[in-house]
Formats: C-alpha cells, sequence, structure tokens
C-alpha cells in the first residue's frame, strides 16, 4: 500500500512543478478528494448508499470537489486545484489529469433514465480548466481537451479539442508526442525552452520594429498631403 502511494504521489510531482516533496503533495484537496471517493465507491458498490453519499458530501465540503460514489476511477488521477464535478456513471482510466473547474455532466437530468449517461476518459487524458464534457460520450486515450471547451460528441484517440462547440486542431508532431500538455491546451508561443523564447522575444520587437515604421510612414503620408500656405504675392493680390 505504501508503494502504491508513494507511486500515486510521484505522479503527481511529474505532472506539477509546484510542490517540492511529496510531503506538499500530500496536502492537495485532489488527493484527498480521490482518497475520500474510493472509500465512497466502496460503500456505493456493496449498496450501502446513504452512507457512500454521507462519504462524498463530507469529501464536497472538505476538497471542494464532487465525485459521485458511483463514478469509476483509475490509478493516479489528478485533480488540480479542484471545484470539479464528476457525475455518477463517469468512468476515468488510468494517469488522467483534470484542471479546475472542470464537469464530467450527464445529459437530459429530467426524463429519470438512468444508465450510462457520463462520459468516459481513457487513460492519459488531460482536461483543461473550465471544460465541460457532457452525455455518455468517450474521449480517447491521450486526447486533450482545451481550457473552457465544451465537449459533446467522442474524441478520437490523441486528438486536441478546443472551443465551443468544441472542435479538434493540429497540433505539430513534436507537441503531439509529448508525454504531458499543462491544461490540455497547446500553446504556440515558448515558454521552457531559452532558445525559443530568445526567438519569440526577437519577433516581438520585430513586429514593434515595423509597426513604428509603418507610423512614421503614416505621418510624412498626411503631411505631405496637407495643402501648401499661400505665398506673399497671392495675399496681396487676393488671388
Amino acid at each position: 500500500m505504501f508503494r502504491r502511494l508513494t507511486e500515486y504521489l510521484d505522479s503527481i510531482e511529474a505532472r506539477d512543478p509546484a510542490p517540492r516533496s511529496r510531503w506538499e503533495v500530500l496536502l492537495y484537496p485532489g488527493l484527498w478528494a480521490v482518497g475520500f471517493h474510493r472509500i465512497a465507491h466502496w460503500l456505493f458498490a456493496g449498496e450501502l448508499y446513504f452512507l457512500a453519499r454521507l462519504v462524498n458530501h463530507f469529501s464536497r465540503f472538505v476538497t471542494g470537489i464532487d465525485i459521485h460514489p458511483g463514478a469509476r476511477i483509475g490509478r493516479h488521477l489528478f485533480i488540480d486545484h479542484g471545484f470539479t464535478v464528476i457525475g455518477e456513471t463517469a468512468e476515468i482510466g488510468d494517469n488522467v489529469t483534470i484542471y479546475q473547474c472542470v464537469t464530467l455532466g450527464g445529459t437530459n437530468p429530467a426524463n429519470g433514465v438512468g444508465g450510462k449517461r457520463h462520459p468516459t476518459l481513457q487513460d492519459g487524458v488531460i482536461v483543461g480548466s473550465g471544460a465541460q464534457i457532457l452525455g455518455p460520450i468517450i474521449v480517447g486515450a491521450r486526447a486533450r481537451v482545451g481550457a473552457n471547451a465544451v465537449v459533446t460528441e467522442d474524441v478520437p484517440e490523441g486528438a486536441t479539442m478546443v472551443g465551443v462547440k468544441a472542435r479538434s486542431t493540429l497540433v505539430p508532431a513534436e507537441t503531439w508526442q509529448k508525454d504531458f500538455m499543462p491544461y490540455g491546451t497547446p500553446c504556440q508561443e515558448p515558454c521552457s525552452d531559452s532558445a525559443e523564447l530568445a526567438a519569440g522575444t526577437s519577433r516581438l520587437a520585430a513586429l514593434e520594429a515595423e509597426v513604428a515604421a509603418l507610423r512614421n510612414e503614416l505621418a510624412a503620408l498626411r503631411e505631405a498631403s496637407q495643402p501648401l500656405p499661400p505665398s506673399s504675392s497671392q495675399r496681396r493680390t487676393g488671388g
């Protein structure tokens, strides 16, 4: 059990540069929410529904994360920051990362019909902050759902979904091959490699210089288009 816990903590450290040690990870609300859910799900499977709900409500009060006791969660789920809702029939694979304010929601809750109503996230999926994944759809393995995307249809394996309504977007092969993409959202501007950062700064400087040159040209054109003042002989003759 201790080995499984340390593996879980290490998997979170690998996806989050903020913690300085495993002890910090132990304070993460997402970790506690998953731990409480393991207990609630065990009670739910034993048809102790009231006790399962009691654990669920306590967990939500403490962590700000609402995971229905019926949801099925694989190994090494990382819920970063919290304020996430996971529905009853949701299924989550291994090594899934979910950022804050995400909903794995069901469809048509008013008809009272049970069955599979919530999404399935396969292994290695990353869901960006604010994303809404709705209905009994399947998000394929290693897919990325960008921040604030709204997904209502199946997502192919390895796809990156952005926008409302979410659509798949092509990303460079080197980006697709990366094991992890923060917030599930491809970033065109470099943010880690110093050489790429310098190149981005150089591009910005070139654009600023081009804008300044265009402004100077515009000012010269305005000056050239102004009418010349009348000469002294024209003023004397009134011409």
